[in-house]
């Protein structure tokens, strides 16, 4: 691939990032009442399950936080079958704070609320996003971002994980030199 590669947010601009989307939650739903986190796999779980342990921690209140796998509502790609969504409580009633990495197009979104409802009937569903890199074809925006990003469509957003890749970082990847 050519072009430049550039570190958006390393390790410490994301815990810091993830501190404050933290707050943000807990403050525009007045506190925990209700709220589980769900993570859309692969990279929003582990981005999830961090924002979980943070909350949990600033209240003292353990959040519930649960996986998703989306692959069988994808409307691009066809269903792998056999699915790892792990979501060991109740989503009926409860506020759904959806966490993926990245927010782009809105399909993984699209799919991932449709993914959802097979849980149950949430009272509410909130969404919160380390990065927005805009290009939206639907009509679907995250009530949390870490960070807005301005892309070329054709740019990539490389969200690595200590849990996957082994180490924290946001990287843009420049599809064409300016």
């Amino acid at each position: 691939m050519t072009g430049m590669a550039t570190v958006v947010l390393d390790a410490s601009d994301m815990r810091r990032t993830l501190g404050r989307m933290a707050h943000e939650i807990l403050e525009a739903n007045k506190g925990l009442e209700d709220l589980v986190v769900v993570g859309i796999l692969r990279r929003g779980w582990p981005i999830a399950k961090r924002l979980a342990f943070l909350l949990t921690q600033i209240e003292g209140v353990t959040v519930p936080c649960g996986k998703l796998d989306i692959s069988d509502f994808r409307d691009d790609r066809p269903p792998k079958g056999g699915s790892e969504s792990e979501i060991p409580f109740s989503v009926t009633g409860k506020k759904v704070l959806l966490v993926d990495e990245v927010v782009f197009t809105g399909r993984t979104v699209r799919a991932a609320l449709d993914a959802l409802m097979r849980f149950g009937r949430p009272s509410q569903v909130q969404l919160a996003a380390l990065i927005d890199r805009g290009h939206r074809e639907l009509p679907i925006q995250p009530n949390f971002c870490g960070r807005a990003i301005e892309t070329d469509r054709d740019d990539r957003i490389e969200v690595r994980v200590s849990e996957i890749d082994g180490e924290d970082a946001v990287v843009l990847h420049r599809a064409h030199g300016d």
